[in-house]
């Protein structure tokens, strides 16, 4: 019997490979000479038909209006459940947003009371510094104390404990439908082939896609920003809950089985508690999710920093903006900290002694309440202790609103010289290109590429998306999409990628890049449009600009990854061979780490796709523009028909360059990874 060498383990026939080369090939010079000359012979392929559009936008606004009116349950209506379900949602919030922002009021308007005030700034700080210590320790302790304090001193305190009081409210939701939803789609099968295709929707249409639904469902208010919220932030727990009970060793299982569990004992007493650590990372997924949304969840209520963000922008007040985006990064952090060291922690164990008290057992707990009811008490006399005083107040604003001003004083002729070489050399060229390829030869050519890559299920998803985006009339604006998503993509990639090489293989500007790319990652996506829009004016370019800021965190952060995941015996045997530091990177560095950095691709797609229904208050002419125009219009079935195109784009991407990523660790036989 031959051995066969462990590279080849899971490598496709060579055969295969080149079959499938010619036949994208061949299929790549059919779709060219049909570009240039089938216009004449089948004007169809090239404009959708008018009269064989889908009429799905005006389905589903009637469909939206009849749930509304006509709707009814027998003993209820449809409206009558979804005002319910935002009664049971606004109780919660308005009770923490009493302890945190507002105190204890009666009336409402000019004639609100104050019975009782909100907990203190010093007590909240208090209170997270005490989570930080017996979470993490010391060092955790002095971070969130920062994070809470510099909220406190840079004047955004009120707005950042209105948010947070939405954040309180919506991940405990979260956490337990996407908990409950990853336990049942685990336990039944059929469940979790429904789910998964929601899911996919619910992470790749665009919040304002479902915005306007939501309003129409739940009134506008924090209420239905809670709403949105949860559908933006749950599909992650209910994946990481799916993995997490699939990754419970078997003998865990075996032992429960063995004790004679019941289902229902096996499912909270045994699975569960095993895959702790997996759900408190979903958890953790749950919270910096929903703190993406503060700004969108803005525009229909919601109040806090996000408003403050979105108010700035439509006054282009870059300085107060950028201070907002800033106090979200602070309490981004203190809470992604705090949930990640809660997820890190293990219980110490406790010695066999006589039974001890309260205050022994929970000594955290009583200082925050003796915190809570001495500054509670003190404010009373002393104001400064129950709100920092304006005063003290600091305020970078005014600073880098001046800096922007000067770059565009000083470097006005400069920036618009290479604004107008990009737009008349790159941009307008490709979505001219993009504009003038025909529908049916583009969905014909995915579907080659997604047969050629993972075989025939994944050429009809393929070509059955591509050809739904057609059929509903979003064809051209889809290709508008698409253009500044590829340009965008192209420049974040030819700037991240070189970058993540470079950080891997040094130490020391990997820890520089990662709190830059970190705080980029956290901060809000309007503050990116400021600053571009303050230079560039509006139009193709900006949006340009603020898409490849904000998509580029991804390709730096997986080509690190793939490159430091090499292994190092390969790098030592390349220098035994006499390799040069250039050899090593092209010839084995990244040939071994492509499969990542096009993952990273991947993902520097989703954040350009997410990002381009932002940049449609910019001018862009794309999807993203009529996803906003059907928000300012109410109309649902426009905004979701768009949001579904803009969901098959990132789906048709999605999958065919993962499979793209697994034909290339097949070929360099690289085992593939649980994801």
């Amino acid at each position: 019997m031959t051995d066969v060498p462990a590279a080849s383990i899971g490598k496709p026939p060579a055969s295969v490979m080149r079959h499938g080369a010619v036949a994208l090939g061949i299929a790549l010079a059919v779709f060219i000479l049909f570009w240039k000359f089938g216009e004449d012979l089948a004007p169809w392929a090239f404009d959708y038909p008018k009269a064989q559009i889908v009429p799905a936008a005006r389905w589903i606004t009637q469909f939206t209006k009849w749930l509304i009116n006509d709707a009814t349950f027998g003993l209820f209506t449809f409206t009558d459940l979804t005002r319910f379900i935002a009664a049971v949602i606004n109780f919660p919030y308005q009770l923490v947003l009493s302890l945190l922002e507002t105190g204890v009021m009666s009336g409402r308007g000019s004639n609100a009371v104050q019975y009782l005030p909100p907990v203190s700034w010093i007590a909240v700080t208090a209170i997270v510094t005490l989570m930080g210590l017996y979470a993490g320790g010391r060092r955790l302790a002095v971070i969130v104390a920062l994070c809470f304090l510099f909220l406190a001193v840079f004047g955004q305190w009120s707005s950042a404990m209105v948010t947070l009081a939405s954040i309180l409210v919506a991940v405990p939701l979260g956490v337990v439908g996407g908990l409950l939803l990853g336990i049942g789609a685990y336990r039944w099968r059929w469940l979790e082939r429904a789910l998964l295709p929601v899911l996919d929707l619910m992470q790749t249409i665009p919040v304002f896609a479902y915005l306007v639904p939501i309003l129409f469902l739940f009134g506008f208010g924090a209420t239905a920003a809670v709403v949105a919220t949860l559908i933006y932030a749950m599909p992650p727990m209910t994946r990481v809950t799916m993995l997490a009970l699939r990754q419970v060793p078997p003998d865990v299982r075996d032992l429960g089985n063995m004790i004679g569990c019941t289902r229902h004992q096996m499912t909270w007493r045994v699975l569960v508690p095993s895959a702790k650590d997996s759900l408190l990372v979903g958890m953790n997924q749950v919270i910096m999710l929903s703190l993406n949304m503060v700004i969108i969840a803005s525009m229909i209520g919601a109040g806090g920093l996000g408003f403050d963000v979105l108010a700035a922008l439509r006054r282009l007040d870059f300085g107060a903006g950028l201070e907002s985006g800033f106090a979200i990064v602070a309490l981004a952090i203190a809470l992604d900290r705090l949930s990640q060291a809660f997820a890190n922690r293990t219980a110490k164990p406790v010695p066999e002694t006589k039974p001890r008290g309260f205050v022994a057992r929970h000594p955290y707990l009583l200082a925050a309440l003796v915190f809570v009811v001495i500054t509670g008490v003190a404010g009373l006399f002393f104001p400064a202790i129950q709100a920092y005083p304006e005063g003290l107040q600091l305020s970078t604003g005014t600073f880098w609103s001046r800096v922007v001003e000067w770059i565009n004083v000083n470097f006005f002729d400069a920036l618009e010289a290479f604004k107008n070489a990009l737009l008349l050399n790159v941009l307008i060229p490709f979505k001219r290109f993009l504009l003038g390829l025909p529908w049916a030869g583009v969905v014909a050519f995915l579907a080659v590429a997604g047969w050629v890559l993972r075989g025939p299920g994944l050429a009809l998803l393929v070509a059955g998306l591509t050809f739904l985006i057609a059929a509903t009339g979003q064809w051209e604006k889809a290709m508008i999409t698409t253009y500044l998503c590829g340009i965008s993509v192209l420049f974040a990639s030819l700037i991240g990628v070189p970058i993540g090489i470079a950080a891997a293989e040094k130490d020391r500007l990997w820890r520089v890049v990662q709190v830059a790319i970190d705080t980029l990652q956290t901060l809000p996506s309007f503050v990116y449009l400021m600053p571009a829009v303050m230079l560039f004016r509006v139009g193709d370019f900006t949006a340009m600009i603020a898409v490849v800021a904000y998509s580029i965190v991804p390709a730096i952060r997986y080509s690190v990854l793939g490159i430091q995941r090499v292994d190092p015996r390969l790098v030592e045997a390349g220098k035994a061979m006499g390799c040069t530091e250039w050899q090593l990177l092209t010839r084995i560095k990244l040939k071994l780490a492509m499969p990542e950095i096009m993952l990273g691709l991947n993902q520097t797609i989703m954040f350009a796709l997410s990002m381009l229904v932002i940049t449609a208050l910019v001018g862009t002419r794309d999807l993203g523009q009529e996803v906003y125009i059907a928000l300012t219009k109410a109309d649902p079935g426009r905004g979701l028909v768009a949001g579904l195109a803009v969901a098959f784009i990132a789906i048709v991407s999605d999958r065919l360059i993962s499979a793209g990523a697994a034909r290339t660790r097949a070929r360099l036989g690289i085992a593939e990874e649980v994801r």
